[in-house]
């Protein structure tokens, strides 16, 4: 969620499914409709409905038989649909060969959206679909709503107005905004602060420890899912970091590499169902191209600002910016679409999504105009089970037992409502929570906050820095406000500029996150999720200390003469603001050991065919060592060498071993051959 956009994503019902039950009422239409609310937002003739797992063979059969699918092939829902004026079900999964495996295994393939009479009304369809066994879950599809905050908007600055920007001596980049990036490098000092707002050196994610110990400052392997608006993927100085799924051609109505979504070359527009990445519709705020930068903005090419992980200017570093587009102008996503968004992030490589967005808090007031969200995970659960349900997937899918990490990170927003509990989807115990501070540790006087709290990182603070009555424009570099600088779009054209909200830290710790697994990646360290995770939180850094007495601010205030300051009484931040990420700690941590060392997968291949596998991701320095293989049953397999890369041929079904030895490393593998679906890792 962030400060000056907040996605009220309004509330949908989980109505859960009993046993069988005779539709003996008149028509069929059960009349105790008594417990069912329909949200605002809910699609009319619409419904998300997940079967029973015992209805995948039917469900299949029917689909086979007829792609576009008008009966479910089960006669008690039929006769529910047939009531319904039912005219079409749709998986809102589309079918990936490459990973419907995994969907099915993980119930994804269960959930259809079901679409009948629009003038059907919702409760009646509602009641009667959850009374179904076949049914275990029934949800409106709730289209996730933004609501635009008056308070605060972006401050732009022109490209070449950041070019005159004082650049500081000691800087690891020739970027000339990265003077004014204190959430990476935070030397004190800074003349935005008041006389009650002190700067500290040290309030920051620590960049400047990691870059000296990482120089290369991101790696390509790791690719981090923005479900924003759309990112700006030509701006200047993100293009060269920006994910490409290279089997597509932009736009193309193809789908080359058959993933379901045709010409996704740098992500999806799932707001609009087209490959096409919007950022210049009325009401876009160049809020996802602000995020992507804080990530990624390719750093050490003189241009801009820097991004936590992007890279050092030159080939093959930085890590990579997938657009997974959720809002489009004044557009939304549904539930449905945002759930594609989450599992296409997970099933075209990303392994951490980024969302500066979610529900309102459950304690948010409603005096100010909040909608208080959900209280609890259960209700979170209850209400979105589908949101759950495609988040658990990316937790559980993402990345691999081969690579540098098995299981996906999602990082979530606390959210900007003055409130002491963050928003769901952050609050989830198994997504990561961040919370805002200021230049001198303290909570931003805006930021959510509580036990469920993960993480804290520099989000700015123009309610503590700035001063009433005054916008900076940007031409003034000595007021910066304290807000965050990144690239921005202005009109449709690429620009820099100051954002503040958990939206804004938020990338900070992604990006602290993507720069950590692509250290992994060169220590050639592996780690699951949760151990990667639990990393994360040991080196980040204690707040609590700076958390005593009061502090003022201009509370919700900071842009309207005549109100005078507000008392934030510090202690009741104490053990709700998390811990405060640190790169250069996390870096410090996988340097000495942590995690497991990589190991070369296990190799099945059919008879006759080969299988490649390039051993230098699996040995540290692996592009520089000399490699010698050995294969005990040659009778089974055979193998060539071409440089670092393994191929291996089949021969005889069997299986047998290799040793490969790598400088003075040594690993061994299995090696099987088989008929049945070629290659493949075991």
């Amino acid at each position: 969620m962030k400060r000056n956009i907040i996605y009220s994503l309004l509330i949908g019902l989980l109505f859960a499914a009993c046993n069988d039950v005779d539709l003996t009422t008149p028509g069929g239409i059960e009349t105790d409709m008594t417990d069912i609310l329909i949200p605002e937002g809910a699609a009319d003739g619409e419904l998300l409905v997940k079967f029973d797992p015992g209805m995948t063979e039917i469900l299949d059969q029917v689909a086979a038989e007829a792609p576009a699918m008008t009966r479910s092939g089960i006669p008690s829902t039929d006769e529910v649909l047939r009531i319904l004026g039912a005219y079409q079900l749709e998986r809102v999964f589309p079918v990936d060969p490459r990973n419907e495996e995994r969907a099915r295994q993980n119930g994804m393939h269960l959930w259809y959206i079901v679409r009948f009479d629009k003038n059907t009304d919702l409760k009646v369809a509602v009641s009667n679909l959850r009374r179904l066994g076949e049914v275990s879950k029934v949800q409106c599809n709730t289209t996730l709503k933004r609501v635009d905050n008056a308070m605060r908007k972006p401050v732009a600055i022109g490209s070449e107005r950041l070019k005159s920007a004082p650049r500081t001596s000691n800087a690891h980049f020739n970027d000339p905004g990265l003077y004014h990036q204190w959430g990476y490098v935070n030397n004190g000092g800074y003349n935005f602060a008041q006389e009650w707002a002190p700067t500290i050196a040290g309030s920051d994610v620590n960049c400047a420890e990691a870059w000296d110990i990482y120089p290369e400052a991101g790696d390509p392997s790791i690719i981090v899912a923005v479900l924003d608006e759309g990112v700006m993927w030509n701006h200047p100085d993100l293009t060269a970091n920006m994910w490409v799924n290279e089997a597509e051609e932009y736009n193309s109505n193809t789908d080359a590499d058959g993933n379901g979504y045709a010409g996704d070359r740098y992500g999806y527009n799932f707001v609009k169902n087209t490959p096409v990445i919007c950022w210049s519709e009325t009401y876009d705020t160049g809020h996802g191209t602000h995020v992507a930068g804080t990530i990624a903005a390719v750093n050490g090419n003189g241009e801009g600002v820097c991004g936590v992980a992007g890279g050092n200017g030159t080939l093959g570093t930085g890590v990579r910016i997938m657009s997974c587009q959720v809002i489009d102008g004044m557009y939304s996503v549904t539930l449905a679409q945002e759930a594609r968004a989450i599992k296409y992030a997970a099933d075209n490589g990303a392994v951490i999504l980024q969302c500066s967005w979610g529900y309102n808090s459950a304690l948010s007031n409603m005096m100010m105009g909040y909608t208080p969200g959900p209280a609890s995970e259960e209700e979170w659960g209850g209400l979105y089970p589908l949101e759950k349900d495609a988040l658990d997937y990316f937790i559980h899918n993402a990345g691999s037992p081969n690579g540098v990490i098995e299981g996906g990170i999602a990082i979530f927003a606390a959210g900007n409502e003055y409130a002491a509990m963050p928003a769901f989807p952050s609050a989830y115990s198994k997504c990561l929570s961040v919370a805002a501070i200021s230049a001198d540790f303290t909570p931003a006087g805006y930021t959510d906050y509580g036990v469920e709290v993960d993480f804290s990182a520099p989000g700015g603070d123009t309610e503590y820095y700035g001063t009433i009555g005054e916008n900076n424009d940007g031409t003034d570099w000595t007021k910066p406000n304290g807000s965050i600088l990144s690239t921005l779009v202005i009109n449709g054209q690429p620009a820099y500029g100051y954002y503040e909200g958990t939206s804004m830290s938020c990338p900070h710790v992604s990006g602290v996150a993507a720069l950590g697994l692509s250290y992994a990646v060169k220590m050639r360290r592996h780690f699951k999720a949760e151990e990667f995770i639990e990393l994360m939180k040991s080196t980040a850094r204690e707040l609590d200390p700076y958390y005593v007495n009061q502090t003022k601010v201009y509370h919700y205030n900071h842009s309207t003469p005549g109100y005078s300051t507000v008392q934030m009484n510090l202690n009741d931040y104490r053990g709700k603001m998390g811990r405060l990420i640190d790169a250069g700690a996390l870096l410090r941590a996988i340097g000495d050991g942590a995690g497991s060392e990589m190991r070369v997968p296990n190799i099945t291949v059919a008879p006759e065919a080969t299988y490649s596998i390039d051993l230098a991701r699996y040995f540290v320095d692996g592009e520089n060592l000399q490699y010698d293989v050995t294969m005990v049953d040659e009778s089974i397999a055979t193998h060539t060498l071409q440089g670092t890369v393994l191929i291996v041929k089949g021969l005889a079904e069997g299986t047998t071993t290799a040793t490969i030895k790598a400088g003075i490393a040594q690993q061994t593998i299995a090696i099987t051959v088989r008929k049945g679906n070629g290659n493949g890792w075991m």
